[in-house]
């Protein structure tokens, strides 16, 4: 395809008569257009919960209250605000988030007058204040806007007539695996995650949906384990093989593509901070791609998850240290770095240190240890002591604050041909690249001494700290080196009570659109409770048992049941559980950014299947750099040509100030930081990039030409092969026929129509059927994987 060949103006009078075609096909047919219609997953917040308690309910109070999911939520809700952490809004000296504080007499030495007396709820002010109906005694207070539930007051006093147990936060206990719950419906569940899932359902009274089609079900694992759509033969032989094994081979198939590496490396990359330049205000230009190519390497040999994090977290210090843990070390210098003149170079250094000091905590742990870095955090017990113990870890580094025009950070690593033929093969290095130098960690500043930073500011020290990790979650052993290889072993302890389930927590996301703790980034007292804790336990105990199997975990997800689900939402289920928490059906979910545009270069044939190697540019809104880019850098963005447009969206250069527009309108983060979990939204300029962005424009076309090369195809059979290759399903015959309508209308107005310029177009054949692809690529179901 020639470059830019494909402009916008042709399609803009195509509108005219498209949109009202197709609003009618749409809403006659039921191929909705993408509209935000499905279901976001999450739990409703207890104030939602509150007034919606019924009779049968206050009836059907737990046997036993558990302090963790049944107490916790109405005080943290209701309470905290007057009786919590914050010592600014904190009232009448009462502090309700604290065992401590909770249980101690409001009064010095008045037993009568102690909030919480453990079984007696008639000597326990709690119990006399929230069911009080003066409304001057009455908590929480009228004026407070909030109230209590009489189903939430019950709990409250049932948890304190079994003696109130306090018990610590969830995920700071280490998970047990508890055995496999028995259920009914033993004939539906597969596999150890189904029974899980049929035992909370049966509790609520519900049953699990129907098995989804096997052309869904293909199109949701294709996406799932490879980012990319089943082509038209991976769709019929799976249709036509009536084996009792014909899904599971479809799922061993797609675990042992390369495409698998690259579907993973693209979730790591938003949690891994990566780009191509170096942020800030004149972001030059950075090479970290090396790095990149190893993480989808080690995706792809399945490497287990202990030694992918710890070789990208300390791979330098392993005994022995290969080159390739010294490539996967760059992990941690992803972060922004600056060349601005007249920054002070301490204070840049010191954010350096604390990106990855928070990176780490997040991605690994799921903690918001940030919020130790200026006090004590408010909700979790980490102290300020405690965070910067943690920031030493990563604060050995003799790095530059601010670096010149071109320089390659220190310390970093050269990588060329030589390298890449003895022990990195994985490097796809091009022949016009002679060598490249990659960032990565190296603890040259052995000497350099932690301190305390008043109020989290680079020049203000006070307390020197040793090197030391959050006591609360396990005390770091004496048997440890005080190193970053120490650290990642700590991470990795069989009774740190974090890791694990942080990570199985995310595959969980990754398959099923959100995780068990909807909170994937924070595991900690603010953060969401576990839909199914058990589940969730015995998926990181089995993961850890398993020798923490990235590929083994993600095909048991996708194996169950649970996943093979149809999303058709039942009325009654929707009233039920609107958000889909107990997964009585499968949650419908938007393609990411980089599936959007992979599966139309997928499907037009214009996709290039090429693993690794430097970003490279595709189309672009011409002039935007130069439009946001102020002084020095980079300021014009020249399009590739030839094969590297039709990359893999994996690869585009990303630039931190301007990251490529069609990605952040479907909702890519920006990667200043990390992030692991992305936003799902539905917005117009959505619709405007699907309608005008020119990749998806050629594809349309590219699609329409190939489609028609085949003389001996009918016009059915062409609509038919369109629509599968996009929505991977048959078209219905109303569907087919109103298609096919819609091909003959567009014909006669390209002959009728004047304005239309003739001369971009070979034919009015062609020029219809691209009008066609286009309008396809636009329905709800061509950018929903299942």
């Amino acid at each position: 395809m020639a470059k830019g060949k494909y402009s916008n103006n042709r399609f803009v009078l195509a509108l005219y008569f498209l949109v009202p075609f197709a609003i009618v096909l749409l809403i006659k047919y039921g191929l909705s257009v993408s509209d935000g219609s499905y279901q976001s997953i999450g739990e409703a917040s207890a104030s939602e919960k509150s007034h919606t308690d019924s009779a049968d309910k206050i009836k059907n109070l737990p046997d036993t209250i558990d302090y963790i999911f049944d107490v916790k939520p109405i005080l943290s809700d209701r309470c905290y605000l007057c009786h919590g952490p914050d010592e600014g809004t904190r009232e009448a000296g009462l502090r309700l988030d604290t065992q401590t504080g909770a249980f101690k007499a409001i009064e010095k030495d008045d037993l009568y007058k102690h909030v919480i007396v453990p079984g007696n709820p008639d000597e326990s002010k709690l119990v006399y204040k929230i069911t009080n109906t003066d409304l001057q005694q009455v908590m929480p207070p009228p004026t407070s806007n909030l109230s209590l539930s009489e189903y939430e007051k019950q709990v409250l006093i049932k948890w304190i007539e079994q003696g109130a147990e306090w018990k610590v936060h969830w995920s700071f206990v280490p998970p047990q695996k508890k055995e496999i719950p028995k259920v009914t419906n033993e004939d539906w569940a597969i596999n150890k995650v189904d029974y899980f899932i049929a035992k909370r359902l049966e509790k609520e009274g519900l049953k699990p949906s129907e098995e989804a089609s096997k052309e869904q079900l293909i199109r949701r694992v294709y996406f799932d384990l490879t980012g990319l759509p089943p082509t038209i033969q991976d769709i019929d032989v799976f249709l036509n093989d009536k084996t009792p094994n014909a899904y599971e081979k479809v799922v061993d198939k797609l675990l042992a593509s390369k495409a698998y590496g690259e579907r993973m490396a693209a979730t790591w990359l938003d949690i891994s901070r990566y780009a191509d330049t170096h942020g800030y205000q004149d972001d030059l230009e950075r090479v970290m791609w090396p790095w990149r190519d190893w993480v989808i390497s080690a995706f792809n040999r399945n490497i287990p998850y202990d030694e992918f994090v710890k070789w990208q977290l300390a791979g330098d210090l392993m005994p022995n240290a290969t080159p390739e843990q010294i490539v996967a070390t760059a992990f941690n210098r992803n972060h922004k770095i600056t060349q601005e003149g007249g920054v002070i170079d301490e204070e840049y250094r010191v954010e350096y240190v604390m990106d990855r000091t928070n990176t780490t905590s997040k991605a690994i742990m799921g903690l918001t240890m940030e919020c130790a870095r200026c006090h004590d955090h408010k909700y979790d017990p980490i102290s300020q002591k405690e965070f910067y113990g943690f920031y030493g870890f990563f604060n050995k580094v003799d790095e530059k604050g601010q670096i010149d025009y071109g320089e390659i950070p220190k310390p970093n690593i050269k990588i060329t041909q030589k390298e890449i033929d003895e022990t990195l093969a994985f490097i796809n290095l091009p022949d016009s690249i002679k060598e490249v130098k990659l960032m990565v960690m190296k603890d040259n500043a052995p000497d350099r001494k932690t301190y305390i930073l008043k109020r989290g500011q680079y020049d203000a020290p006070d307390e020197e700290v040793q090197l030391g990790t959050p006591n609360f979650i396990l005390k770091y052993p004496d048997s440890l080196p005080k190193n970053r290889l120490g650290l990642a072993h700590w991470l990795f302890d069989k009774d740190n009570a974090l890791t694990a389930r942080v990570a199985v927590n995310r595959m969980w996301q990754h398959i099923f659109g959100v995780g068990i703790v909807s909170t994937s980034d924070d595991f900690g007292n603010q953060g969401a409770l576990p839909s199914h804790p058990e589940l969730l336990d015995w998926l990181a105990v089995t993961f850890r048992e398993e020798g923490w199997d990235m590929k083994k975990m993600y095909k048991r997800l996708v194996m169950s049941s649970t996943y093979k689900q149809t999303s058709k939402i039942a009325p009654e289920l929707l009233e039920i559980d609107p958000n889909n928490v107990l997964l009585a059906r499968y949650s419908r979910s938007k393609l990411t950014a980089e599936m959007i545009r992979d599966n139309a270069l997928a499907v037009s044939g214009l996709l290039v299947d090429k693993i690794g190697g430097p970003s490279v540019k595709p189309y672009q809104p011409p002039g935007l750099w130069a439009e946001t880019t102020s002084g020095q850098g980079l300021t014009k963005y020249i399009p590739d040509t030839g094969e590297n447009l039709y990359r893999r969206s994996l690869y585009t250069f990303w630039k931190r100030t301007v990251p490529p527009p069609s990605m952040m309108t479907f909702d890519a983060p920006t990667r200043d930081f990390c992030e692991v979990k992305r936003q799902k939204t539905s917005t117009p300029l959505q619709a405007l990039v699907m309608l005008n962005d020119p990749q998806l424009i050629e594809a349309a076309a590219c699609l329409a030409k190939n489609t028609l090369k085949d003389k001996t195809l009918s016009e059915a059979e062409r609509v038919k092969l369109i629509f599968r290759k996009i929505t991977s399903r048959f078209p219905t015959e109303e569907e087919l026929n109103q298609l096919i309508q819609y091909v003959e209308t567009v014909e006669t107005e390209f002959e009728n129509n004047s304005e239309i310029d003739k001369t971009e177009n070979s034919s009015k054949t062609e020029y219809a059927y691209t009008l066609l692809s286009s309008m396809i690529f636009n329905l709800d179901e061509a950018v929903i994987k299942g």
